[in-house]
């Protein structure tokens, strides 16, 4: 069998978690708590493999509008999550960085962020992104504020803005753009996810729920990428 191409970078939208655990008779949180533990297996697998950026779609802009228990739920998941992340991260030498909107996020959150992000900043293991309060147009509206306020302070021209100054203030500025999109549970839209970033990114839509989602699904998601003909725009890659 050939040996596999491993993608440099993989963006996981982890969908099915409420599905999965309404499916056996539970609450939509136990899909949650069980999905925060699948993340834990895939980010460990697919390092092992040899995948070097890991981004994965946690909660987003538009989660805010679920129901206020099922938020709050959320919420102290995370919260639970960012200290195992911690362990995590320091036995693997995971580098850790949150995207999204952080603002939007409680401060005892916010604080727990910082800190995850300043003891695995220099670690030289899996990059791991987690999106937390993100959506693809708000992180492009935010993005040309941004550019909007140099404009007026003087230090930009509207004619400088190129592809390369959009990537710089993206939320993602410093890393690859996608090789391979993944989402879980069947559906089969982005929903806001990476806009910029997902223009020439492959696309896998598993069946499994993310709860379920294993080494050997990920392998399968990445068998079906060795297959694509991978294009940047007419060029093909190498």
């Amino acid at each position: 069998m050939e040996e596999l191409k491993i993608p440099q970078h993989v963006a996981i939208i982890l969908d099915g978690n409420g599905r999965w655990a309404k499916a056996k008779g539970m609450p939509r949180n136990y899909g949650h708590v069980q999905g925060a533990k699948t993340v834990e297996v895939i980010c460990e697998e697919a390092y092992r493999m040899g995948i070097q950026y890991l981004t994965v779609y946690a909660f987003s802009t538009e989660n805010w509008n679920r129901p206020p228990k099922e938020v709050e739920a959320l919420m102290k998941l995370l919260r639970d999550y960012m200290k195992t992340c911690l362990k995590t991260a320091e036995k693997n030498r995971m580098c850790v960085r949150i995207i999204g909107d952080k603002s939007g996020l409680d401060e005892d959150i916010r604080s727990r962020i910082e800190e995850l992000e300043e003891a695995t900043k220099n670690n030289d293991g899996l990059h791991f992104q987690i999106a937390l309060n993100y959506g693809g147009r708000d992180e492009l509206c935010r993005c040309m504020r941004l550019l909007g306020e140099r404009i007026i302070a003087g230090d930009l021209k509207p004619g400088e803005i190129s592809e390369e100054l959009i990537n710089a203030t993206l939320d993602t500025h410093g890393l690859p753009e996608p090789d391979l999109l993944i989402r879980t549970c069947g559906e089969q839209r982005i929903s806001n996810f990476l806009l910029w970033q997902l223009a020439y990114t492959e696309f896998y839509f598993s069946p499994v729920a993310w709860p379920d989602f294993s080494k050997e699904e990920l392998v399968k998601a990445i068998e079906a990428y060795n297959k694509r003909d991978r294009r940047y725009g007419l060029i093909k890659e190498d």
